[in-house]
């Protein structure tokens, strides 16, 4: 497929440019200028009057078509900033929606996605019913108040739709739950910011060949493999990436898939710890959210730090060091998904999680050799 070209307007931080970047590089825009401001959400624009007439004029200047703005606007910014440039504006949200959708590789990921778009334009649709009642802008985006009385009536029921197709997976998920769980086998997924290395991980771990480049949200269902471990087998699943400024509705879009890591033993937080302190701040408060959302336990975590070949071991435990995390009982391992540095050392430490009676045993059995010899083994 043939990108599009884009102009980006985004924050001025390097890390916020390169995830945009990375965003609309994924949803097949291309990108041809960028404009940096610190505020993104004045009220008309988004941006000031003065910038907005600047960005009409280098949509003109480069025959663009489309504008990729890295922020959530509101429904009367979105017209404004169109009417004025008469181009596509593709908002925060819609760029990551537009990235869901090429993503999408079965029935469940298709509906939910779909369900995201509707209650993405709801918001939208109830905001052109309210200004045509008000009649101060009839015919906001082409309609008529008849008009958005029609189409709300018609998201309504297009969305409850796909909540009940939704519903029925989820109680087919549910029976599969009821069976796995009957095998015994512990339950163990990756988790963590798109993008930080979770597939990576997890091909290195399975011997699986799922898809890593193209961009981000590689994975947006779940995916489960067996995994022989020293004292027995698990089931690992890599799941689908967190990101920041997710609206609820999204995560309440894709809830049956991230409800798969509530029944799971143990969870692998990915962190891609090559990165500044600020940024892997804000890449795990995203992740954070979503679990506190799904009422996991942070007893459950083991905190990865991937990525440590593009930095050092002492570098990586500094910035953890620096996310001051309080618990005492913490479980954390610098990684590298690349080279494969301490995936060993990973599945020795889940193994001693998830069948701590065996690694207890083995404790005890190395105790009583130390006692019969004198010697420390």
């Amino acid at each position: 497929m043939h990108s599009q070209k884009a102009i980006l307007i985004t924050y001025p931080d390097n890390d916020s440019i390169n995830e945009a970047l990375s965003l609309s590089e994924s949803a097949d825009y291309s990108i041809i200028d960028i404009v940096k401001q610190k505020h993104l959400t004045k009220s008309k624009f988004g941006i000031g009057s003065g910038k907005a007439c600047e960005v009409k004029e280098i949509v003109l200047k480069n025959h663009v078509k489309n504008i990729i703005f890295d922020e959530v606007l509101k429904p009367s910014q979105q017209y404004n900033l169109t009417k004025l440039c008469n181009v596509h504006v593709i908002d925060r949200e819609r760029l990551i929606l537009e990235i869901f959708e090429k993503r999408a590789t079965n029935a469940e990921s298709h509906i939910q996605i779909k369900l995201a778009q509707l209650k993405y334009d709801m918001v939208r649709t109830k905001e052109k019913v309210r200004l045509a009642k008000l009649r101060e802008q009839p015919g906001f985006f082409g309609l008529g108040k008849y008009d958005a009385d029609i189409s709300l009536l018609d998201l309504r029921t297009r969305i409850t739709h796909l909540q009940r197709k939704l519903k029925k997976e989820e109680l087919r998920k549910k029976m599969y739950r009821k069976s796995r769980s009957k095998s015994g086998f512990p339950i163990v997924s990756f988790v963590g910011y798109t993008s930080a290395g979770k597939t990576t991980l997890f091909n290195r771990l399975t011997g699986e060949t799922k898809n890593t480049g193209g961009g981000m949200f590689t994975t947006l269902s779940t995916f489960t493999r067996n995994v022989n471990l020293r004292d027995g087998k698990i089931l690992l699943s890599d799941t689908v990436g967190f990101i920041s400024k997710l609206p609820a509705y999204m995560i309440d879009a894709f809830k049956s898939t991230l409800l798969e890591l509530t029944y799971s033993d143990l969870i692998l937080l990915v962190i891609d710890i090559n990165q500044s302190i600020s940024e892997i701040k804000k890449k795990l408060r995203s992740s954070m959210v979503v679990m506190n959302e799904l009422l996991i336990p942070m007893t459950k975590v083991i905190y990865l730090l991937n990525k440590v070949d593009l930095t050092t071991i002492e570098d990586a435990y500094e910035k953890f060091h620096n996310l001051k995390i309080a618990d005492s009982q913490i479980n954390v391992l610098p990684v590298s998904a690349l080279t494969g540095y301490n995936l060993e050392k990973l599945k020795s430490l889940i193994n001693d999680i998830v069948f701590p009676n065996q690694y207890s045993l083995l404790i005890q059995k190395q105790h009583n050799r130390e006692n019969k010899t004198g010697i420390k083994l």
